[in-house]
């Protein structure tokens, strides 16, 4: 039996009396929750942007008007040049060796740093007594610092060393060479020494990426018969993808600005003439030792321009899947 106050819908259902119904809000009311809104969101990014704007967007700005000149640092530039800083790197053999280097570092951190790391990390995210210690083995070179590895591996593959001595104790003495010395050999050297010491992070990303996989679908697998490749194959890489991609990505971008290695562990007549040195280290050397700042400026802004369209790429054609996948996601959560 209803109330008095009370009515009934065609339904039969009791309806709310229109009296005990919430107003909506108010014009004012929601202007003003608006503004609220924005004033949070301006007080809270304005100190990580005007960060953004003082050390990176400002700065490529100078690094893009000193490119103009030819400046050796000392005064106001006045000597405008226009383009012709990156008409002389372009024209530079040196350079474009570095850009062959880089090219090469590219493809080995992603041809062989991938699947070594892939491998690996298969192998650790299985149970077996010592599993903890042998990760923390492969993430140490990666937490180590770019100058102690650069100079830890000159010194183990100087004329002489310790690498030598092991070849010619297991009778590979045919194999020594001068390692970060000849021309043809000092590049792959290098390869592998970044290798060395970030195939680690690969691993740990790998294995976090593992992590999320659901074990329910390994075991349903094994149910149905696949044998433990065919699950990795058919399962496992499948749901890493994403993680895979990610990597990708961070090595891409990594190998195309890499400095410090390659600079502490090169020898600096080797890599001026052109065998080991990167679009960095070329900026370096001829940027502030030799103090031609705008031509050094010029590199920089090829370097940043070839990293920036790098990484477009990457995301337009191979990260496009996971961008519109979590864009679906978030669109269809209610």
């Amino acid at each position: 039996m209803t109330s008095a106050n009370q009515t009934r819908n065609p339904a039969g259902g009791v309806a709310t009396p229109p009296a005990a119904r919430r107003p909506a809000a108010p014009a004012s009311s929601r202007r003003a929750e608006t503004r609220r809104k924005w004033y949070e969101i301006i007080g809270l990014t304005t100190p990580a942007l005007a960060v953004y704007v003082m050390f990176v967007l400002v700065p490529m700005g100078f690094a893009v008007y000193y490119s103009l000149f030819r400046w050796r640092g000392v005064g106001p530039p006045t000597e405008y040049v226009g383009l012709r800083n990156y008409v002389l790197a372009f024209g530079d053999p040196i350079f474009l060796d570095a850009l062959r280097n880089n090219a090469i570092i590219v493809a080995g951190s992603l041809l062989i740093q991938g699947p070594l790391a892939l491998g690996i990390a298969l192998l650790l995210n299985r149970h077996f007594r010592g599993r903890a210690l042998f990760r923390l083995l492969a993430f140490v070179p990666y937490v180590l610092a770019e100058v102690t590895v650069g100079i830890m591996w000159k010194l183990l593959l100087t004329d002489g060393g310790t690498v030598d001595a092991l070849l010619r104790s297991v009778g590979l003495g045919g194999l020594v060479r001068a390692w970060l010395a000849d021309l043809d050999v000092v590049i792959w050297t290098l390869l592998f020494v970044l290798t060395w010491k970030y195939v680690g992070f690969a691993i740990i990303l790998l294995l976090a990426g593992l992590s999320n996989v659901p074990q329910e679908l390994t075991e349903a697998a094994a149910i149905d018969g696949a044998g433990w490749w065919q699950t990795q194959r058919h399962v496992t890489l499948p749901l890493l993808g994403p993680t895979i991609r990610i990597w990708m990505f961070l090595s891409m971008i990594g190998a195309l600005q890499v400095f410090d290695v390659v600079w502490v562990t090169s020898v600096p007549a080797v890599r001026s003439l052109g065998a080991s040195g990167t679009m960095a280290t070329y900026m370096v050397d001829n940027g502030f030792f030799a103090r031609l700042w705008g031509y050094g400026n010029a590199v920089a802004v090829i370097l940043f321009v070839i990293s920036f369209v790098a990484a477009l790429l990457f995301q337009r054609f191979i990260l496009r899947r996971d961008i519109e996948g979590a864009i679906t996601g978030r669109a269809n959560r209610p």
